[in-house]
């Protein structure tokens, strides 16, 4: 399911399951999270209902689900641990909730983890957001390691997007092809030139040829009249005749300099005077040997390395290769991907009606692919059947299959189930991140790997961007790229045991240069954030401060083409979207 969909959406307290986000009736964040995104029996006040809130906050932790602390690296991946009730206790860690300002309705900010919800559990500072990230669950609570179906803690963020970046030993074998083919491609091997750039001595401007000091007799090219208009040496014409001492001769830009010629005098700075029955070209000032001739080999010999092998073909690489002599290129193929698209609530055109709503996923998820240099055709819509997804995996011979929605535990949640019956090997399973915890990776065969990703909006993003953007990358022989920190320009809130991606704009500060600029609409559901964004700001456990450096993801189109931003924009935003 997609667009403002199940995976990260309560589903009301009947129907509630242990897999929707980490989801458990209790737990003050995660309860915080589903009423922002669906209608959920919110946490009773303390004093409140049959007594529940009277648990200590021992008990309430005592089936707490385990999470993985940081530095776990790929390991965590292989820990099972089950999901328990938790006691609905707001008390627990120290998150008692303001009764004075508590509403009667719940809560749905804007940003569901900030210092103004009643419900939200938060820690009182980074160090407070590491200890409790250090909480296991107790011996009596974990599972029976021979139970397939027993859910896993969700890995630590960076630990799940390192899996995915690594799970590619070997990307595919590199494929020869037309240059025109190549652009997105990884080279498999160095681009070596085939021949001096430029090729011969060349005229970098419109003017003349000179040979030695002025004042130069200026001649007719061999083989024209000698009255008229010189046109001189052209490009693409070698010149016949050795240039001698004391000579000039025409030349435009990008002609063979003729042999024996010390320079290039301007057109702008030359002068042709009439003299003695025929023409001398004077210059106001000497001309230095070499002027305006780009000398044979200035920019590369023949055998010289261009570029290293991993170099992604930009255009600019294909005119690289075409002018140091290349018609083919040798360079990884393109990842392909295959899309499915799961609801039986989604609709293809028009405005939603009787509690069916628009597809936004399907429209989005092909081009991002394609920008992201993936092979892929347009997203198919499936139904919520067992049946229909098996037989699309099954099927598939994509190098990559990319599901949205289905990775909870729902009724009609089929992703993981079918996974099963597959024989797939599930390599990550949930990601300690918001939005976006449900979201999975597994290996399907040698070679083919799924990433499913939660249904909501932004939490797919948030998939796509920890686990389908460094896969496809492996795939594609694609060099990681450094981490890339900049200045937050306005504090952050954040769960105290997760990570949090949050869509930021660039813009400049006078103190801290280019500083990145939360954004409003960062709901799970939402994309009008991410639709004004230049990249997602990975936010650490707890939240970050202004001027905090922080990793961005950056997008894969240009910076500034985020909409409705401006650098005089204010930064000041809290939970409801007011500034």
């Amino acid at each position: 399911m997609t667009g403002g969909q199940r995976d990260d959406t309560a589903r009301g307290a009947a129907a509630a399951t242990p897999d929707e986000e980490g989801s458990h009736g209790g737990d003050p964040f995660d309860d915080a999270l589903a009423l922002v995104n669906g209608p959920r029996r919110p946490p009773e006040r303390p004093g409140a209902g049959t007594g529940t809130g009277s648990a200590t906050g021992a008990e309430a932790r005592s089936g707490a689900e385990a999470r993985t602390g940081p530095g776990t690296g790929s390991e965590a991946a292989t820990v099972r641990m089950s999901y328990t009730a938790r006691a609905a206790t707001p008390g627990d860690a120290g998150d008692t909730p303001r009764t004075s300002s508590t509403p009667d309705v719940p809560y749905t900010p804007d940003d569901p983890f900030a210092p103004d919800d009643p419900f939200a559990s938060r820690a009182s500072s980074p160090s407070d957001a590491r200890h409790a990230s250090d909480t296991t669950a107790p011996t009596g609570n974990r599972p029976d390691p021979t139970d397939p179906t027993a859910p896993t803690p969700a890995l630590p963020w960076h630990a799940a997007r390192d899996i995915a970046r690594r799970v590619v030993t070997e990307p595919p074998a590199p494929r020869t092809s037309a240059l025109a083919a190549a652009l997105g491609r990884t080279l498999a091997a160095p681009l070596t030139a085939l021949t001096d750039l430029p090729s011969f001595d060349t005229s970098a401007m419109d003017g003349w040829a000179v040979a030695g000091p002025g004042p130069w007799r200026l001649d007719h090219p061999a083989g024209t009249p000698e009255s008229g208009p010189a046109t001189g040496i052209l490009a693409g014409h070698a010149p016949t005749e050795a240039l001698l001492d004391g000579q000039a001769i025409a030349i435009a830009t990008g002609a063979r300099v003729p042999s024996g010629a010390t320079a290039v005098l301007r057109s702008e700075h030359g002068e042709v005077r009439a003299s003695g029955g025929g023409r001398r070209l004077y210059a106001p000032r000497p001309v230095p040997p070499g002027q305006d001739i780009r000398p044979r080999g200035q920019e590369c010999r023949r055998g010289d390395q261009l570029l290293p092998a991993g170099a992604l073909v930009t255009p600019a690489v294909l005119g690289l290769a075409a002018a140091a002599g290349y018609d083919e290129l040798t360079a990884h193929p393109r990842p392909r991907a295959e899309v499915f698209v799961l609801g039986d609530e989604l609709l293809a055109s028009g405005l939603p009606e009787e509690g069916r709503i628009r597809d936004a996923l399907g429209p989005m998820l092909a081009p991002w692919l394609h920008a992201l240099g993936v092979e892929t055709a347009p997203a198919r819509p499936l139904a919520d059947d067992a049946g229909a997804l098996y037989e699309a995996l099954a099927a598939s011979t994509a190098d990559v299959v990319i599901t949205t929605g289905g990775t909870a535990s729902g009724p009609v949640d089929h992703v993981r189930p079918t996974l099963r019956r597959l024989g797939a090997e599930v390599l990550v399973d949930r990601v300690a991140v918001r939005p976006g915890h449900p979201m999975l990776l597994a290996r399907l065969a040698p070679g083919r790997h799924l990433v499913g990703l939660p249904g909501n909006p932004l939490a797919a993003v948030s998939g796509l961007c920890t686990l389908a953007e460094p896969l496809l990358s492996a795939l594609a022989a694609r060099r990681p790229a450094p981490p890339y920190r900049v200045p937050l320009a306005a504090p952050v809130h954040g769960p105290p045991r997760d990570t949090r991606l949050v869509p930021v704009a660039y813009r400049d500060d006078e103190r801290y240069g280019l500083m990145a600029a939360p954004l409003h609409f960062h709901g799970p559901a939402m994309l009008r954030g991410i639709a004004a964004a230049d990249a997602l700001a990975v936010v650490p456990p707890g939240g970050a401060q202004r001027g905090d450096e922080l990793e961005l993801l950056e997008l894969p189109w240009p910076a500034g083409w985020s909409a409705g931003w401006t650098p005089e924009a204010p930064t000041d935003w809290n939970a409801s979207g007011e500034r």
